[in-house]
Order: C-alpha cells, then sequence, then structure tokens
C-alpha cells in the first residue's frame, strides 16, 4: 500500500491525540501529536510559542507539520493528531490541502462538551489556554468553536461524531470509512 497520512483534526480536547494513538493501535501506522512535534522542534511548548504570540506559535505548528508531513519522503503511513486552532494557520491549511497522501478528519464535539473539558483541564494545569484569556473565555470559547466547526468540516474528507464514544470506537470508523487496512497484531 502507498504510504499516506490522516491528520486528526477538531477543538482542542476532542480526543484527537487518543484518537490518533487507537487507530496507530488498529492499523500499525505510527503516531504522532503535533503540539509534541513543535515541542521538539523549537524546545518551547505550544503554549509558551502562543504567549508570545499567535504569530510565532503557528509559525513553528506550520513547520512542524511540513516536517512531519513530507509524503514523497515517508518510511510508512502516519497518524498526525493536531492541535484544536490548526484550522486558524492559513500556511498549515494549505500544506493539508496540497498533498493528495493527506487525508483529514474532523473529529466532531459540541461547543458544551469542549468547554467542559477544557474547564477540568484547565483546573488541573492551573490556568487556562492563552486564547482564552479574555474578559469571557465562555463566550470567546463558544464563538471560536462555532467559527472552526465550520472550517474544520470544509476541509475534512471525513467528519466523525466524537460525542460519547471511546477513541477505539472513533478509529474503528475512520478505518471503515477510508477502508484502511487492520494491522491483527495491534488489533
Amino acid at each position: 500500500m502507498k504510504n499516506q497520512i490522516i491528520v486528526i483534526t477538531g477543538p482542542k480536547h476532542s480526543g484527537k491525540t487518543l484518537c490518533a494513538r487507537a487507530l496507530a493501535k488498529l492499523t500499525g501506522w505510527a503516531a504522532a501529536d503535533l503540539d509534541e512535534q513543535v515541542t521538539k522542534e523549537t524546545g518551547r511548548t505550544p503554549r509558551e510559542l502562543f504567549k508570545e504570540s499567535p504569530e510565532v506559535f503557528r509559525k513553528a505548528e506550520a513547520a512542524a507539520l511540513a516536517s512531519l508531513s513530507r509524503p514523497g519522503e515517508m518510511k510508512s503511513s502516519l497518524i498526525i493528531a493536531a492541535g484544536g486552532g490548526l484550522i486558524d494557520n492559513s500556511e498549515a491549511v494549505e500544506l493539508l490541502s496540497q498533498h493528495r497522501e493527506i487525508n483529514t478528519v474532523y473529529l466532531e464535539v459540541s461547543s458544551g462538551t469542549a468547554w467542559r473539558r477544557i474547564l477540568s483541564s484547565a483546573a488541573a494545569e492551573g490556568e487556562l489556554p492563552p486564547f482564552l484569556k479574555t474578559e469571557n473565555p465562555g463566550e470567546t470559547h463558544a464563538a471560536l468553536h462555532e467559527r472552526r466547526a465550520g472550517s474544520y468540516k470544509a476541509l475534512a474528507q471525513f467528519t466523525v461524531s466524537a460525542e460519547n464514544k471511546s477513541p477505539e470506537e472513533i478509529a474503528g470508523e475512520i478505518v471503515n470509512h477510508f477502508q484502511l487496512p487492520v494491522d491483527s497484531v495491534g488489533y
């Protein structure tokens, strides 16, 4: 089979990383987390880069995506868990759109579900993500969620509801949609 890339997109805390890991286990493909790749390449977390400026972060994010997704140079197929704001990075979106070896999946969750997960994570981490440090974080999140959802759906070759589903269930839907071979060892 020709090497290909599946990029899992969706809002913050939609389950992209867990889904990518479940899909990798099911298919035997390699998996990568774009935020981890940004940290690896820059020595700084996406949150630190975003605090410096959104433009600095987006440049690092696009560079990390480019380094992971050079289809002609790939030795195996790859699943990439993207960051929640990838759709606002025009350079990264252009990269996703240029290669036919890249298939984009959108994990759809409600704004309420995403917001509850963000608040839970913020309680554990001690702060909201920088992009939500506004006068009304809940309203900011709801507006971003709605705007980004339409853009993500337009970009994706496949949209799957991630509401109340396990990462394994979502991975199974992706396998079925793209008719991916299942690795009998990982399954």
